[in-house]
């Protein structure tokens, strides 16, 4: 029996350590889960800073995009001020055309005035030259091309005009229709 105690009390005693054993594990895991209250107020100030960042971030993008629109639409007009000064040099081609032809056709009038009063006063006197019927003709010819010529320019002119409207008209049309 002696032996059964020794047994006994050796077994008692294991058991003892393996319960203080359990214990301090059990005082481990409790301490282990408790969290660190300095580490929670570090995590709790960067999650806070994570915010304001994405916040700050959301702000930038936000005015980026009204900056870049705002930048497409000048843009937009840079382009239209462009396409209107083009339209503008050629309506100006088309004028310095038309004034360059009525300044032919006025000097060409002249000339055939001109030829036309030596022409009068030539035959009051009765005497019939022929280079001055020549200049005559020459000149009525020349008022004649200058007249066609400012024809054209006012057409020209007048279509430099029209081609910018209807070339917007069209696109309100093609616009429309989409």
């Amino acid at each position: 029996m002696s032996q059964i105690d020794e047994l006994n009390s050796r077994i008692t005693a294991a058991m003892e350590r393996i319960g203080a054993g359990v214990m301090m594990l059990a005082e481990r895991e409790a301490a282990a889960a408790i969290p660190d209250p300095d580490l929670v107020q570090a995590l709790e100030d960067e999650r806070l800073a994570n915010s304001q960042l994405e916040e700050r971030l959301r702000a930038i993008k936000e005015r980026h995009g009204d900056e870049l629109a705002a930048l497409r639409a000048a843009l937009d007009v840079s382009d239209e001020l462009d396409k209107l000064k083009a339209d503008l040099a050629a309506q100006n081609d088309a004028m310095g055309r038309l004034d360059m032809d009525v300044q032919r056709l006025r000097l060409a009038n002249e000339q055939l005035r001109q030829s036309n009063a030596a022409l009068r006063k030539a035959n009051e006197s009765g005497v019939g030259e022929p280079h001055l019927i020549n200049k005559a003709m020459l000149a009525e010819l020349e008022s004649l091309r200058a007249i066609r010529a400012t024809d054209a320019a006012e057409v020209s002119a007048v279509l430099a005009k029209l081609e910018p409207l209807l070339a917007s008209a069209a696109g309100l049309t093609d616009g429309e229709d989409a």
